[in-house]
């Protein structure tokens, strides 16, 4: 079992009143998983490298040692917060307002769970769920880009990544950048807990940022929906085609999401 080089608390309402920091562990959402049942709700996991960090459609995440904020949240939540698609909206907004406060920047979520700046990929969010006989457990997954360099992109082939560092101009450090994300993990899921979640649901939708435009609509089995955006929610995307006919997606049947 991985040992916490030490042990943070910040006074938040839920999410990060225990934070546990590791040097090296081998995935911080595998790890938070095993830790269910002697954890809080709400406790961080932080690591500075990760040796078996996974991606969405389990791509794998690696990262120079300390460049990235590798991080990983432990929640029990209610059953009307299950739904993938409102915590992924809950992390991806959350980091958002963290990266907008940290370097003034606006970030554009990416469907369905990368955050761009600047049209460059910055943060991937993974949530995962476990279900026992006795409740369900969520982890949710955050790998955020601080201190690598175009350099360090070209070179590992990623052209179309950036990091605070870029994006800022200056050097924003692991603790910094984990204290304002963990207060905006804090303050948004929070919302969600006392009825917000229209109000998390909408600033998910101006951060896709493609209402009212042309789209195309990837579907598991590789077929494609294209149409006008009319409206999105977490229940679906409301989509209409050329000849004006209206048309509602379950988003379980979205792929992927993008301008077209």
């Amino acid at each position: 079992m991985f040992t916490p080089r030490e042990i943070w608390h910040f006074d938040t309402e839920r999410i990060g009143r225990r934070v546990l920091v590791y040097d090296r562990v081998d995935s911080t959402n595998s790890l938070a998983a095993t830790l269910s049942q002697t954890e809080p709700d709400g406790v961080v996991l932080i690591a500075d490298e990760q040796t078996a960090g996974r991606g969405q459609y389990g791509r794998t995440w690696v990262s120079r040692p300390g460049s990235s904020l590798l991080l990983s949240v432990l929640l029990h939540p209610p059953s009307e917060l299950r739904p993938p698609v409102i915590l992924t909206a809950w992390a991806a907004v959350a980091v958002a307002e963290a990266i907008l406060a940290l370097t003034g920047a606006q970030a554009r979520i990416k469907w369905p769970n990368d955050l761009l700046v600047r049209g460059k990929k910055v943060c991937g969010i993974l949530i995962e769920q476990h279900t026992s006989a006795r409740e369900v457990i969520a982890v949710a997954g955050i790998g955020l880009n601080l201190t690598q360099t175009a350099d360090e992109f070209a070179e590992a082939n990623l052209p179309e990544a950036t990091s605070l560092g870029i994006v800022s101009g200056g050097l924003i450090d692991s603790h910094t950048a984990a204290s304002v994300l963990i207060r905006k993990l804090d303050l948004e899921y929070d919302r969600l807990l006392v009825g917000e979640k229209v109000a998390v649901e909408a600033d998910w939708k101006w951060r896709i940022g493609l209402l009212g435009r042309q789209v195309v609509i990837e579907h598991p089995g590789g077929e494609t929906t294209t149409g006008r955006l009319r409206d999105m929610g977490f229940d679906g995307l409301e989509i209409e085609d050329t000849e004006g006919f209206i048309r509602v997606i379950a988003l379980e049947a979205v792929s992927h999401l993008r301008a077209g």
